[in-house]
């Protein structure tokens, strides 16, 4: 019997990744959507080249985290999102619910958080 595989991606990271490495897309309306290519690419990529027999995305959530809670100094010197990425956080979840691949999230949690646990 061959071991089962479990892939967790840590969406937030991947939506950054995706952000910085596709420069320049925009919908007919005007809306940012260079990181949600990029992601559904390498996400798209990631599946066919590993056929994971399980796969789920975790996202980290804009409340506070733990860690925010207990250092308030927690990522101080991190910058916010840059503007234009902003919008495209919800459209990468629409593609991730359209696909059908579960996501995972929790409040007070970032991805890498959960993916540890």
């Amino acid at each position: 019997m061959s071991a089962k595989r479990l892939y967790l991606v840590d969406g937030s990271t991947y939506i950054f990744r995706a952000y910085y490495a596709v420069r320049g897309l925009s919908s007919s309306d005007g809306t940012p959507v260079n990181a949600v290519y990029g992601f559904t690419s390498m996400i798209l990529k990631l599946l066919k080249k590993e056929n994971p027999d399980y796969f789920a995305i975790v996202f980290d959530t804009p409340a506070p985290t733990f860690r925010k809670k207990i250092y308030e100094a927690y990522k101080a010197n991190r910058p916010p999102p840059p503007e234009d990425l902003v919008p495209q956080f919800p459209l990468v979840r629409e593609v991730t619910r359209a696909l059908g691949i579960p996501a995972l999230e929790m409040e007070g949690w970032e991805a890498d958080d959960i993916i540890g646990t």
